[in-house]
């Protein structure tokens, strides 16, 4: 997304500013302060993540998209992370735009995703395919891509059946139970500091943390040769670099334990 708009700004000389805060954030509260804070009256846009895929940090939507209106900002939400992942509805957001994976948390077959346009927005919108005049209003003008395998996306129905049959609850109870487990296990160790908040608001799933001294990648690697355990290097430029963790419906307690031995190891001994 920042890529995007970078191309933007050499391109048609937008300006993008990016919104910085501590990880984790003390407070949702702060979180937003320090958005609505940036805004000045030449902001047209304000794009954020739903949840970041670096630390798993849970934005206040709703409040941002509601700030923004009353000033005519747009707001885009990229919320690769979140769908399946903890519940909420449209009305929860409130936002302009949103984009999400499904491959994911839902577990589909990667190639499936889903965009929302806020109705009275899509017709101001040219898709980057082209579609027919006939469509100008209608969100069906962003599906026009051509042939597509339809195999993708005909298995999203037993994906959602899946889903369903956990239930939207239970799974988000089960993804910070395991993400509590392996926290409280690990924090206290010497030079570790983590970078997701407890509170449920600000979290679910995803967990990231850091070592003092020790390379993110040097980290991932030892974990997976020494202990069989897979997790995902993660990095802030300029201000942080550490390992993000992600456990699964599937993912059992002693899969979790083993990461926590594994951390264990790595402060006790380097890696």
């Amino acid at each position: 997304m920042l890529t995007a708009w970078r191309q933007r700004e050499r391109r048609d000389g937008v300006v993008l500013k990016l919104v910085k805060y501590p990880t984790p954030p003390p407070s949702l509260d702060d979180l937003a302060q320090g958005v609505e804070q940036a805004v000045t009256p030449r902001t047209k846009v304000i794009h954020f993540c739903h949840m970041t895929y670096t630390a798993g940090q849970i934005f206040p939507v709703k409040r941002l998209c509601q700030m923004a209106r009353r000033r005519g900002i747009q707001t885009i939400v990229d919320g690769g992370h979140t769908f399946a992942q903890f519940p909420f509805t449209a009305a929860d957001l409130d936002c302009d735009y949103y984009g999400t994976s499904l491959h994911k948390w839902l577990t589909a077959p990667v190639g499936n995703g889903f965009l929302y346009v806020r109705k009275e927005r899509i017709s101001e919108v040219w898709p980057l395919f082209g579609a027919s005049a006939e469509l100008a209003g209608n969100i069906r003008k962003f599906e026009t891509i051509g042939t597509y395998p339809i195999a993708i996306r005909n298995a999203l129905s037993d994906a959602l059946t899946f889903h369903q049959v956990i239930g939207f609850e239970r799974k988000a109870a089960r993804f910070r139970l395991l993400r509590e487990r392996w926290m409280r296990r690990v924090e206290g160790l010497k030079g570790v500091r983590l970078l997701t908040s407890y509170d449920p608001a600000q979290a679910c799933a995803l967990g990231s943390l850091t070592i003092a001294g020790m390379s993110a990648n040097a980290l991932t690697d030892h974990l997976l040769r020494k202990h069989l355990v897979h997790v995902r290097a993660r990095f802030v430029p300029g201000e942080w670099e550490g390992i993000r963790v992600t456990p699964n419906v599937f993912t059992t307690p002693d899969e979790v334990d083993a990461f926590s031995t594994g951390i264990e190891h790595a402060v006790a001994n380097g890696v």
